[in-house]
């Protein structure tokens, strides 16, 4: 899962929860606030009460009664002024019932015991919890569409503020990693960015990506070099040996030492010329203006591996499109690709075996074509390593040279194809060859 999706799904996740617990303690939340209004709003109606006794005198309220006791018309609330004993106590708040008209009622109720004319008071004024429940639902409701709505924003806020923080490692990725194709050919540029961890990524990405080009362009510099300088001495020494062998008339004995010094030298001719094969494929030495049908490249390839397909008694079937074309390509380098794939296919395959060619195609979207074979197959732990230089398989019948499937792979590379082999041991193995989708078209029939 990418950065952005985890940092995306915990954002969210977190609100989610802060909006669950909050909706879990918001029925508490609501009551308290409440009952501390109610509190409050008591406070104030004993306030004004006590200034009505002190403007107006406790009569006010008596009216020459021993009592006084008053209350709206749902009882929602109520007054009561009542003689009190000889001890003045401090100022209580809470739940209790009170009867009203024979009515008991639950009451949040305010106590508070006061001296007038050397008298003491007892002064209640209570509100019922109904009346204060009642905006409960309403005010839990507008809280939580409040809350909802500032998580709303705030997600929102949080997923554009993260985007444009990991803009820069985005670029990053797609730029130095993702898009990237070796051998690199153009430098890579700094990605604008403040975040300072992103900076110092992006640069060791740079110096790492430079160094890789500078040792890759020493090795391909070598290996052209190494291949120019060492066809001379071959050459030379190759033309003494037939000199010798021509003036001298030499005896058997040593006409068979020079004749293996001969394929010696041959065999290393060979190798140079397949380095420097690989070196100008990939210095990009070659056009790639071509086009081609991909049946007829193939019946070109089986014309010329024809004496080995009988020398063997292989059964190849090409099944191709016909009408199937190849284009930007070099036709000589795809005419070696495929050689060496068949090449391999006949090499390694068993007497009277087959070798089967098929394409599959995908309009517009990818076009493979498969080798297979019924060959002796590629151990797996090999499979990883076969297209390296020098490597043989552990199979190998001692022929080549280990550069076949290296010069193939550096043809596929040069024309962005990908190539993939999958094998079992005395089984056989097919090789397929991916194109990109701008190097194939159906022709139409004339």
């Amino acid at each position: 899962m990418k950065l952005i999706s985890k940092l995306t799904l915990y954002i969210a996740l977190s609100k989610t929860a802060i909006v669950l617990l909050f909706i879990l303690l918001l029925p508490r939340l609501i009551n308290s606030v409440a009952f501390q209004y109610t509190n409050y709003s008591l406070q104030e109606q004993k306030a004004k009460v006590l200034n009505t006794i002190n403007r107006n005198g406790i009569e006010y309220y008596l009216a020459g009664d021993s009592s006084y006791g008053s209350y709206t018309m749902l009882k929602e609330e109520y007054i009561s002024l009542e003689p009190a004993g000889t001890r003045l106590r401090q100022d209580t708040i809470e739940t209790s019932r009170r009867v009203v008209e024979n009515d008991t009622l639950t009451y949040r109720v305010l106590s508070h015991v006061f001296q007038y004319g050397k008298k003491n008071y007892l002064l209640e004024i209570g509100k019922t919890i109904a009346a204060i429940n009642q905006y409960n639902r309403p005010l839990q409701r507008v809280a939580l569409y409040v809350l909802i709505g500032l998580i709303a924003f705030t997600l929102f806020i949080d997923l554009v503020f993260t985007r444009l923080l990991l803009r820069p490692l985005s670029v990053i990725i797609n730029t130095k990693l993702v898009n990237r194709k070796f051998p690199f050919k153009e430098h890579p540029l700094p990605v604008r960015t403040s975040t300072t961890d992103f900076k110092y990524l992006d640069q060791s990405l740079i110096d790492l990506m430079n160094k890789i080009k500078e040792a890759f362009e020493k090795e391909r510099e070598f290996t052209s070099n190494a291949s120019h300088e060492l066809m001379t001495p071959i050459s030379i020494l190759q033309n003494k040996l037939e000199n010798l062998m021509m003036e001298n008339e030499p005896g058997e004995d040593l006409q068979e030492r020079f004749m293996g010094m001969m394929n010696t030298l041959n065999r290393l001719k060979k190798i140079v010329r397949s380095l420097l094969f690989i070196s100008r494929i990939e210095n990009e030495q070659f056009a790639k203006s071509d086009q081609v049908k991909v049946k007829r490249l193939f019946e070109e390839v089986i014309e010329e591996l024809q004496d080995r397909l009988q020398a063997k008694a292989i059964l190849y079937k090409l099944n191709i499109s016909e009408t199937l074309t190849l284009q930007q390509i070099n036709r000589d380098l795809l005419f070696q690709l495929i050689y060496n794939l068949v090449n391999n296919a006949i090499r390694y395959n068993k007497e009277g075996g087959k070798i089967a060619v098929t394409d599959h195609l995908i309009p517009g979207k990818s076009y493979t074509i498969f080798i297979q074979d019924t060959g002796i197959g590629i151990p797996h732990d090999e499979l990883s390593s076969i297209f390296d230089r020098f490597k043989k398989t552990g199979h190998s019948d001692g022929e080549g040279y280990g550069l076949g499937l290296s010069i193939v792979k550096s043809i596929a590379q040069y024309h962005e194809m990908r190539i993939e082999v999958t094998s079992e041991v005395g089984k056989g193995s097919v090789f397929s060859i991916s194109f990109p989708p701008v190097t194939f078209y159906l022709q139409q029939p004339v």
